[in-house]
């Protein structure tokens, strides 16, 4: 089992989970060094908040929140204790800020919906950086000659039911023979779906659940908010498993 860690920092008013929290480039940055301190493997900066109902901004508005950010992350990556570097995602649909951002040194941009996969892929191959897309849009990419190394995510929670959820969660053993898969459930409805938990922020256990369940399905990546607690738990599985 290797899966990797992706730790999510939302540089928004507005995002279900934690908007607000790290809206100022000086929280933004705080967050992402202390989510490599925990122990991420990646870090993704989100622009703008894509949860059912949120207002959709321009990619004006998106780069003038990420780009101070990225400003501060030198060169696209934050120091790791152990040396070497942790890249930096970019959680966007506008090419616009994809551009801007790889240019300031972004490693990966993480584009969840299907309509802007091409112009996305072009910038990636432009640039060397990786491109994570929805797994259903792996055909409108000319990646034939692999030339951008792409994750395949099976987009969880985004105006899906429980059963379509649970549908596309089972679905990873598959898509991991067709390539890397990123699966980003964290902090989303599937959990209160499944258990019938009310409580606000008491869903952690079962985000650790689907987190080691997709890692031991062949998942590359796991997109978290709880870093700290998602490595411990893929550690210990690990051990287990071996």
């Amino acid at each position: 089992m290797n899966c990797k860690v992706m730790g999510i920092v939302n540089v928004t008013p507005d995002s279900f989970s934690d908007g607000g929290r790290y809206f100022s480039p000086e929280e933004a940055v705080r967050r992402a060094r202390n989510m490599v301190e925990e122990g991420a493997d990646i870090i993704d900066l989100g622009g703008e908040s894509t949860r059912p109902g949120a207002t959709p901004i321009g990619w004006e508005e998106e780069w003038q929140r990420l780009e101070p950010v990225l400003n501060k992350l030198f060169s696209g990556s934050v120091p790791k204790a152990a040396g070497g570097s942790v890249p930096i995602s970019v959680d966007t649909y506008h090419p616009e800020t994809a551009e801007r951002a790889v240019a300031a040194g972004a490693k990966i941009i993480n584009c969840v919906f299907a309509e802007p996969v091409p112009a996305m892929f072009d910038i990636c191959a432009k640039s060397g950086a990786e491109l994570v897309i929805p797994a259903t849009s792996l055909g409108s990419v000319p990646n034939e000659t692999g030339s951008v190394p792409i994750y395949l995510d099976p987009m969880i929670g985004f105006g899906t039911t429980r059963e379509e959820d649970l549908a596309l969660l089972k679905s990873v053993p598959e898509l991991a023979k067709r390539g890397r898969v990123l699966v980003g459930a964290s902090r989303k409805r599937i959990v209160k779906k499944l258990t019938g938990e009310k409580v606000t922020g008491k869903n952690l256990g079962g985000n650790l659940a689907i987190a080691i369940w997709c890692a031991m399905h062949g998942a590359s990546v796991v997109r978290v908010h709880d870093v700290r607690e998602t490595v411990q738990a893929l550690r210990v599985a690990a051990a287990l498993e071996a």
